[in-house]
Parts: C-alpha cells; sequence; structure tokens
C-alpha cells in the first residue's frame, strides 16, 4: 500500500525522528521538519500541559513560516507520541491539545487504544503505533493504528528483543500499510537497509540526541560520541519495561551494569514528574546501539545532510553491484 500524503510528498529523506523523552522540544522538532525529516517529541515533555499549548503554537507557526518563505523546500511533518498506558494520568488533555492544532501525526506507545485512533482520525490526522512483536502489532492495527513501528532489538531506551529481519518479516506477510524500523539506525546505509528488509521509513532516535539542537546534557551528547555498541545495556530495572543504556551512566549512578537486578513491571509510572521513568532519563541515559556512527555533535541540518548523502552513495552502489551481478549472470547464460 502506498503512505499516506503526509508521509510520502514532504520527506526529503525516509525518516522520522524519534520521539525522545525530556530531550525532545520545539527546536529539535523544527530543525528537523525544517531539514526534511519528521520531527516529533512526547507530549510529556511540555510539563505543565499549559506549555504543550505553546510549543504546539511555536511547532506550528515556525514550520507555516519557513513552507511561506521555501515553496519548493516546505517542511516535513511532525508528530506527537503519547503514552496510552493507563498510568499517563494527562491523556485525555494532550489528545485535546493536539485536536487543537490538528497534530498530523500521532505516536502511540505502550498499549493501543481505539478510542485515542478515532480521535485522531476526526481531525484529520494519523496514528503510527510502537510495537516490539507480532502480536502486538496485529492488536494494534485491529484498534485502528494507521502505521506500525517496530522497535528491533538495539533500539535506544523502551526497545524489543527480536531482530529486524525477523519482526519486519513477520510483520509484512499480513500488513501493507506504513511501517517504519527502529532499532541501530545511524547512517544512510542503514536507512536503505530497512527499506530492503520491507520498511518504508527508517526511525532515528539516538543519532539525533547527539545534535546541537537536543535538550540533551552536554555529558550526555559526549557520551554518545565516546561510546559505541558493546556499551549498551539491556535492563528492566529503571522503568520496569526493559530498554537499552548507555553504560557509563549507569556506572556513573552508582549501579554495577553486569549485575542489575530485575524490575517490578507493574512499577511503571509516566505521571507528571518525580518518579522512576523522568529519573531514569536524566540520570541512566537511554541509548542504542547504532552509535558507532556518531563521531561528533553536528546541527539537525548537518546530521540530515550526511544521512542523505550516505543514503544516495548506498543506493548508487547497490545499483552498480546489482547492474555487475546481473552482468556476470548474462554472461554465464551466454557461454
Amino acid at each position: 500500500m502506498a503512505l499516506p500524503p503526509v508521509l510520502r510528498d514532504r520527506l526529503r529523506l525516509p525518516v522520522i525522528g524519534s520521539p525522545l523523552f525530556i530531550i525532545s522540544g520545539p527546536e529539535l522538532v523544527i530543525a528537523q521538519c525544517k531539514a526534511g525529516v519528521v520531527g516529533s517529541f512526547p507530549s510529556l515533555n511540555a510539563r505543565p500541559i499549559s506549555q504543550l499549548d505553546e510549543w504546539l503554537a511555536q511547532i506550528t507557526e515556525e514550520l507555516a513560516a519557513w513552507d511561506k518563505a521555501n515553496p519548493d523546500t516546505p517542511s516535513a511533518p511532525y508528530a506527537v507520541n503519547q503514552i496510552v498506558h493507563r498510568t499517563n494520568n494527562r491523556l485525555e488533555e494532550d489528545i485535546e491539545m493536539c485536536a487543537k492544532y490538528k497534530a498530523p501525526i500521532m505516536i502511540t506507545s505502550l498499549g493501543a487504544r481505539e478510542d485515542v485512533n478515532n480521535a485522531v482520525h476526526a481531525w484529520g490526522g494519523i496514528t503510527l503505533h510502537d510495537v516490539i512483536d507480532n502480536r502486538f502489532a496485529h492488536k494494534a492495527v485491529e484498534k485502528g493504528a494507521d502505521g506500525l513501528i517496530p522497535v528491533a532489538a538495539g533500539a535506544g531506551g523502551h526497545a524489543g528483543g527480536l531482530s529486524p529481519f525477523a519482526l519486519i518479516q513477520e510483520i509484512r506477510e499480513w500488513f501493507d500499510g506504513p511501517v517504519a524500523l527502529s532499532g541501530s539506525i545511524a547512517n544512510g546505509k542503514s536507512i536503505l537497509a530497512a527499506q530492503a528488509m520491507g520498511a518504508d521509513l527508517a526511525y532515528i532516535g539516538s543519532a539525533f540526541i547527539a545534535t546541537q539542537e537536543a535538550r540533551a546534557m552536554q555529558g550526555y551528547k559526549d557520551m554518545i560520541v565516546d561510546s559505541s555498541a558493546s556499551d549498551i545495556v539491556y535492563s528492566n530495572l529503571f522503568t520496569g519495561v526493559h530498554g537499552n543504556y548507555l553504560r557509563p551512566s549507569i556506572v556513573a549512578a552508582g549501579l554495577d551494569p553486569d549485575n542489575l537486578p530485575q524490575s517490578d513491571p507493574s512499577k511503571m509510572n509516566f505521571g507528571s514528574g518525580g518518579n522512576q521513568e523522568a529519573k531514569a532519563w536524566r540520570d541512566i541515559w537511554g541509548c542504542g546501539q547504532g552509535i558507532g556512527a556518531i563521531k561528533d555533535i553536528p546541527t539537525v541540518a548537518q546530521m540530515v545532510a550526511r544521512l542523505s548523502a550516505e543514503y544516495e552513495a548506498a543506493k548508487a552502489e547497490l545499483a552498480a553491484k546489482t547492474a555487475l551481478t546481473a552482468g556476470a549472470a548474462m554472461a554465464l547464460a551466454a557461454e
């Protein structure tokens, strides 16, 4: 199935910048959208809820001004992430605020809800739901999600444990709607690889943490630049849900990353602050396994330009290899 117009017509690179808890603010989202990729943020980053109104107004107004001044390179759409788990006591208010601004894309996490999907569809938006396995993918689509975000092994923050090859393969056996693959994608070749596996888009988070517009502490950004895949630890201790975190940040918090206890999933809390979840992202830093590709801290525009150049080079390289293989096959057939 073809991508919906909102994801087809205004992207200069097939990428969604994933919503980063605490880190994604309007500056990052606006920069991503101007660069031609979907920018997103968790609604819970805006505290109190009056700030969500301010952020949505700022994003809407600045992107409209950009589009007027740059008709040949219009901005990409933005997305708002909603935690639909029962512990999020702000969900209904946040949905109402997104309706006010007709947010074009809603990314839903930790539970699929038909009423949320219906609300988004009522104002003309689309919903993308993140899933860690095929069972959850079926539930999301059954409840009205327009697209899926398979969160595979190696993704930053809350992540699944399945190989992207296995996850995409199972989902594409029955679902032909929009799919954005998440998990260790930090260069242009990986974007093309995601599409080769069956995804429409790449879902990139950790690479954008180490950009100038991100609201991450400088030490966090520097740690990403200095770390590699072997520095990522998978644990459910910090939020009750398994996720990937930077080993040095765990050590700095006085914990042994090789001997972390299991957490009680029932203790998840996505409330209004001062909880275990907020402490996790503030002190224990989430990150994905693809960070070996991150060598500096560029602007978002520079990051997207690099990804785009790598993506185009990868397509050219693949075309050359395909032509070489086809030529060899023809030569063998002629013998």
